[in-house]
């Protein structure tokens, strides 16, 4: 297989300077108090003052300021150099003290010695991952006893489909990387830039199983059937801040949220 970190990492450097200036990201009003934070993962997070999180896979680190703004102790961390280099510009900005650091995921543990109350990830995370088992030991070593992992995603059952939602073209298994090239990119479709990625599908059954092999233990799993950007092509909004697939309507789920904690031994 291709080197998929050296890849993807070139594909999100790309991606940084068109996202930050795209109105899906609405960094002006962000800088001004905006939150990034949605109403799914909020219900999950409940009050995070005081609390210790880590935000993995948090790209120029949006929703981990936006919950040092509720008063959690936030690291970000992301594979991107260019994105956390973003981060910490805004984070000067918005006078926080979040923390990021430039790391894979699977890397992380060597980088990083510290316990958290909370991880937390969200929305087009776990598909650039190849094995969700590793990362969910990520995921325990890094949370307390008893600890909350919080995790608000994508629906598998969206990445079948085409970009068109015309027809199936991906299994819903795991069953092989997907190497593709893209041109523009979710955040604005305009976007002039063509970038090589690598991704990978990941069944539901996959994502608990990674997590009952690393003793951690789901409290709510939840699915939904609207997101809650407009980042697919044929979306309508049906109600504020909610977006459906025009085709699917409200018959196909599109998100799934999950609370856990990590056993105590």
């Amino acid at each position: 297989m291709k080197n998929y970190l050296e890849i993807n990492k070139n594909s999100w450097n790309a991606k940084v300077e068109p996202h930050l200036k795209s109105d899906f990201y609405f960094v002006d009003e962000f800088l001004k108090g905006r939150s990034s934070l949605n109403s799914i993962e909020l219900e999950l997070l409940g009050n995070v003052q005081n609390k210790t999180i880590l935000h993995l896979q948090c790209h120029f680190g949006q929703d981990s300021i936006s919950l040092s703004r509720l008063g959690a102790k936030v690291t970000g961390i992301d594979l991107s150099d260019k994105a956390i280099n973003a981060a910490n510009d805004l984070s000067k900005k918005c006078g926080t003290d979040t923390t990021f650091i430039c790391s894979d995921v699977y890397q992380l543990p060597d980088l990083l010695n510290e316990k958290f109350d909370i991880v937390f990830t969200s929305y087009g995370t776990i598909g650039w991952l190849p094995d969700l088992n590793k990362w969910a030991k990520v995921i325990s070593h890094f949370l307390k006893p008893n600890g909350l992992f919080i995790m608000a995603e994508f629906h598998p059952v969206v990445w079948m489909f085409d970009d068109d939602f015309t027809k199936i073209s991906y299994n819903y298994f795991n069953e092989k990387p997907i190497i593709e090239t893209y041109s523009g990119t979710y955040a604005d479709q305009e976007a002039q830039i063509t970038q090589e990625y690598v991704m990978w599908n990941h069944s539901l059954s996959e994502v608990f199983q990674s997590m009952n092999n690393n003793h951690i233990q789901i409290q709510h799993f939840e699915e939904y059937d609207w997101s809650p950007y407009p980042c697919f092509k044929h979306v309508e909004e049906f109600e504020q801040g909610k977006w459906r697939i025009s085709q699917f309507g409200n018959k196909v789920p599109l998100v799934f949220s999950l609370m856990a904690n990590k056993k105590s031994s």
